[in-house]
């Protein structure tokens, strides 16, 4: 039996960045070290569209549905990890499908 990791807040915030950041290094095609956290997503000139089919995107690796309106909200990749992190649904869900994908 291996030991799972908590997750917490802090350390979902910091893998929902990570993922941001290659996600929108891809699509932009540019390195992750040239995409930055407080820059707005419609700076990268980001259209709803694409939000939208980031946040689909991200529910599916987080594993729980991601309100689409969160990126707008929330509209800079530090802005929207935190808030996400910080939603205690969010986080429930996320340990939970974890656990059910470490049993598998």
């Amino acid at each position: 039996m291996t030991q799972q990791t908590i997750l917490t807040p802090s350390i979902l915030q910091a893998e929902i960045a990570n993922w941001c950041k290659a996600y929108l290094a891809q699509i932009l095609d540019r390195a992750e070290s040239e995409i930055e956290l407080t820059t707005s997503f419609t700076r990268y000139g980001l259209d709803s569209s694409v939000i939208v089919g980031m946040t689909g995107n991200l529910g599916d690796w987080l594993g729980c549905k991601v309100d689409p309106a969160a990126a707008f909200d929330y509209p800079t990749i530090e802005r929207l990890s935190r808030a996400l992190a910080a939603d205690g649904q969010i986080l429930a869900a996320v340990q939970q499908a974890r656990a059910v994908r470490t049993a598998q």
